[in-house]
């Protein structure tokens, strides 16, 4: 192992603890900073953010930064610290900030830039069919992820969703972040800037995006239920009925109309406008989630519909 790096972690979900796990366990983690615990439940019980918990195991300092102010900046500056590593922050860091650390800082961003500057990367790709993804280890600047990139590693998508792809991303930029910092530290690093011309945005998913649609073909489908999650879940009614798609699969030769429903076999087959969407784990409105199997013998009569959720 080459020599310890004092480093600033900033990073706040799931998707940045891999690489806070990593950075502590080949460096010295001076200071994590996270976005504030959130007020969720019933009880309206505060909830540590992923990092903030994983940090405390650790026994690493932690402060929760809303926004960034002049004694954020200070408490930052104070650590000297060799680089500053960002992994889903959540803030816009000024350029104070950026330059207290020695070397500035990185960010790890999961896409291959300049594919997919943004919010959404991950979801993105899939909903665009790419054939891969991966991480890039960029440098932190103005703009959104418009910085040069030092190293990049590329993984294919096949038929991950959202969550999968999302921590197998977490488990390969926490190992390229911490093989490419030594480089960044001294100076070394390669940086390629990024390829205007090839630029996409992976903006935010709104709801509407994801809802299914029998009047699309059934791989489109099938890539919105990939895509989906929590906040933005593949939806439809199937015979009058809201029903959460959560795992589905585009096939061929089914013989259905669009907007046609076949229930066979303990197989649930949604008519698109070429081929068929078969539903295998659905959560239908008001109740548990399930396998397709189970959802099928409640489903009856010869003239089942579906169709986009009103």
């Amino acid at each position: 192992m080459g020599e310890r790096l004092r480093v600033v972690f900033m990073g706040t979900p799931d998707f940045a603890v891999p690489s806070l796990e990593a950075l502590a366990a080949a460096h010295e983690v001076a200071l994590v900073l996270t976005r504030p615990d959130a007020v969720r439940g019933r009880g309206r019980t505060p909830v540590p953010s992923p990092v903030k918990a994983r940090a405390l195991e650790l026994g690493l300092p932690v402060l929760e930064v809303g926004r960034v102010t002049p004694e954020v900046t200070g408490r930052v500056a104070a650590c000297g610290a060799d680089v500053g590593c960002v992994a889903a922050f959540g803030c816009i860091l000024p350029d104070d900030l950026l330059a207290a650390p020695a070397a500035g800082c990185v960010n790890v961003h999961a896409s291959l830039l300049p594919r997919w500057r943004g919010a959404a990367p991950v979801q993105r790709a899939i909903l665009a069919g790419d054939a891969e993804t991966g991480v890039s280890i960029m440098r932190v600047g103005h703009g959104v992820d418009t910085g040069a990139y030092c190293a990049q590693a590329a993984t294919p998508i096949g038929e991950k969703n959202t969550g999968e792809l999302t921590a197998e991303l977490a488990r390969l930029g926490a190992d390229l972040l911490v093989r490419a910092l030594p480089s960044v530290a001294d100076g070394t690093a390669p940086w390629v800037e990024q390829d205007e011309a090839l630029v996409t945005h992976a903006a935010k998913v709104e709801k509407a995006e994801l809802l299914l649609d029998p009047a699309v073909p059934a791989r489109e489908n099938a890539l919105r239920v990939r895509a989906s999650g929590d906040t933005a879940p593949a939806r439809c009614e199937v015979a009058g009925r809201g029903v959460r798609v959560c795992a589905a699969r585009a096939v061929g030769g089914a013989g259905l109309a669009a907007g046609a429903v076949r229930v066979e076999h303990g197989r649930v087959l949604l008519g698109c406008a070429d081929g068929a969407l078969e539903a295998l784990l659905v959560k239908p409105d008001g109740k548990r989630q399930m396998e397709a199997r189970a959802w099928a013998a409640g489903l009856r009569g010869d003239d089942l519909a579906w169709g986009r959720v009103a």
